[in-house]
């Protein structure tokens, strides 16, 4: 296969109503590595994740703010949990259950412009 490389960093968020057919195990394999460490793709391949733990409870729900303050900004909302000091962070779009590009893109827009000071 030949996989071409995406600049995530340059993407943007773009409306899925469906229609499209989710990202296939390879793709996201190949797009997951262009994200920071610790993101993980889910056994069926149709969600990826990344848990980040913190010294205490105010520490996770700053992070959890920013990533709510972005994702909402970007129209792209993942889903959270979190207990007092861990926070675990699904993207994957709802409309075609599975991944598209935006599931990266946002991750991207969060790591490299909020994150880059927080370490999971």
């Amino acid at each position: 296969m030949n996989a071409k490389k995406i600049n995530l960093a340059k993407k943007k968020c773009s409306p899925c109503e469906g229609g499209i057919d989710p990202i296939n195990k390879d793709e996201a394999t190949n797009l997951i590595k262009e994200l920071d460490d610790g993101w993980l793709l889910t056994a069926d391949s149709k969600k990826i994740y990344k848990e980040y733990r913190t010294r205490n409870y105010h520490e996770i729900m700053s992070i959890i703010n920013m990533i709510a303050f972005i994702s909402h900004k970007e129209d792209h909302h993942p889903e959270i949990n979190f207990t007092y000091n861990t926070a675990k962070i699904v993207y994957y779009t709802y409309a075609i259950d599975g991944l598209s590009e935006n599931d990266f893109n946002n991750n991207i827009n969060i790591i490299y412009n909020t994150f880059l000071s927080l370490k999971a």
